[in-house]
């Protein structure tokens, strides 16, 4: 068949791949199952790559946005069963209205069973707030962008470090308050910028506060709104990878935006300790599917797709910026003229850094 690779499928799980000259002008082939002698270990390296995760740990960095009383604090300490939020572990916490948009992040250490994650969660206090809403998006995108901009800076040093601290927002939680009408402007605004550089995920706070049915079709509306503003969030549909990835988004891109309850909580249900909010009429159960999608969320920022959400941000956005900014710059990989390398959202002190204050604990 001239230079096509050939390929028969044999009897059982062993394929044979005649090999091909590849672009090196080398032979490549596949071997798979029986072909081998015996056994040679290569699935060792899954441990191997387990052991060294374990002992480093990694980073994740959540970003959650929307107005005051809509749960941001409540929720996140209720995804990761600790006093996470920068409400629960600042001891001089005022709750006032901020004037301005102002980015504050905390950091913990979280450790269960032997892995490390450092926890960034970072708030954004003032947004939506104020009588003229007008551009308090743009603290947020300016914030985004610096954490680019800074991690572009360490991987553009001559002598790198072996690890480059990771403070990229890899996923920003909308919260939506539970209307049951259709997205307000400022949502479609935010959600249309930030989409374009972060990973969203959309959520309809304190669902509790609507039937059943409400919360159906608001959840239909907000689909229909997401769609006629071309607004993407994640997990989007060119980002797949495999059709098993597809079915698995698909049902997720359904339920979206989900709708949750939080709360920190527990209550004695049947014997048993849940996570609930006690009203006069029963226990609404944090992690019951019938009564919340608070599962649905958690499985997807941390069971299932936590990783991907890593992945996204380095590979999609972090690129994106990083392609945009070299060919502003006009800089090449091989002339590195740091010295000449605008800092749009770094070290002159904008909102990003001037307003945010950071504080670190071990869990």
């Amino acid at each position: 068949s001239g230079n096509a690779c050939e390929t028969d499928q044999m009897e059982g799980e062993v394929e044979v791949v005649t090999p091909c000259p590849t672009e090196s002008h080398g032979l490549q082939g596949t071997i798979k199952g029986h072909d081998l002698f015996g056994y040679v270990g290569i699935e060792a390296v899954l441990d191997q790559m387990r052991r060294k995760t374990m002992k480093a740990g990694f980073e994740f960095n959540i970003m959650v946005v929307g107005q005051s009383g809509l749960g941001k604090s409540t929720l996140v300490n209720t995804l990761f069963k600790s006093k996470v939020s920068r409400k629960s572990c600042s001891p001089n916490y005022e709750e006032k209205i901020s004037k301005t948009v102002k980015l504050q992040s905390v950091s913990h250490v979280i450790e269960e069973k032997g892995v490390k994650m450092k926890l960034t969660v970072i708030d954004t206090p003032g947004f939506g707030d104020q009588i003229n809403n007008e551009n308090c998006w743009e603290p947020i995108v300016s914030y985004v962008n610096e954490q680019y901009e800074r991690y572009l800076k360490e991987e553009l040093y001559v002598n790198r470090k072996p690890r480059i601290p990771d403070t990229r927002v890899h996923c920003c939680v909308y919260f939506l308050p539970a209307t049951g009408h259709w997205l307000r402007p400022i949502d479609v605004e935010f959600m249309k910028r930030l989409g374009k550089i972060v990973s969203i995920v959309p959520i309809i706070a304190k669902a509790d506060t609507l039937t059943m049915e409400e919360r159906q079709e608001f959840k239909q509306r907000i689909r229909q709104d997401l769609k006629a503003n071309g607004i993407r969030v994640y997990p989007q549909t060119e980002y797949d990878e495999d059709p098993e990835d597809r079915i698995l988004n698909d049902k997720i891109r359904e339920n979206i935006p989900f709708a949750v309850v939080g709360t920190d909580k527990e209550h004695q249900v049947n014997g048993n300790k849940v996570l609930g909010r006690k009203t006069k009429w029963g226990i609404i159960e944090v992690e019951n599917v019938a009564h919340c999608e608070f599962t649905n969320l958690r499985d997807l920022l941390i069971r299932s797709h936590l990783q991907d959400l890593k992945d996204v941000t380095h590979n999609i956005h972090y690129e994106t910026f990083r392609v945009r900014r070299l060919n502003e710059s006009n800089l090449t990989v091989h002339g590195l003229a740091l010295s000449c390398f605008p800092m749009e959202n770094g070290t002159h002190g904008t909102n990003g850094t001037s307003d945010r204050s950071e504080s670190e604990s071990h869990l």
